[in-house]
């Protein structure tokens, strides 16, 4: 018996509105790494209720969790008392063929909506 290890895989995304602009334009490609795991600051690829949202995982000195939207323009999504689950965590954002790397998995020291850079 072969057990399947593609839930591991990462795959890649097309941003499809301007809600994390600017850090993630329209049109631009993600590279999501599946994991239900992140630190305070990083992008991810969440389910709330039912519904899927690509946004950036803060979580308060408080405990209280949310997820923003890099654009004012959006309302963010406070977590508490809601059914969620982080899907995946972005990984790499490529805007015609410039590429960047993120590390979703070491907590942001500066404000919330500043991007995690790692060149690999």
């Amino acid at each position: 018996m072969t057990q399947d290890c593609s839930y591991n895989e990462l795959y890649p995304a097309q941003v499809l509105d301007d809600s994390m602009e600017p850090e993630f334009p329209n049109q631009c490609v993600v590279v999501i790494e599946p994991s239900e795991v992140c630190a305070d600051g990083a992008y991810v690829f969440a389910e709330v209720d039912g519904v899927r949202w690509f946004r950036q995982y803060v979580q308060d000195a408080d405990g209280t969790q949310r997820l923003v939207a890099l654009n004012d323009l959006y309302p963010e999504i406070d977590l508490s008392g809601l059914q969620f689950k982080i899907l995946g965590v972005i990984v790499q954002r490529n805007i015609r063929r410039k590429i960047k790397h993120y590390n979703p998995y070491r907590p942001v020291v500066a404000e919330p909506h500043a991007a995690t850079e790692q060149t690999q």
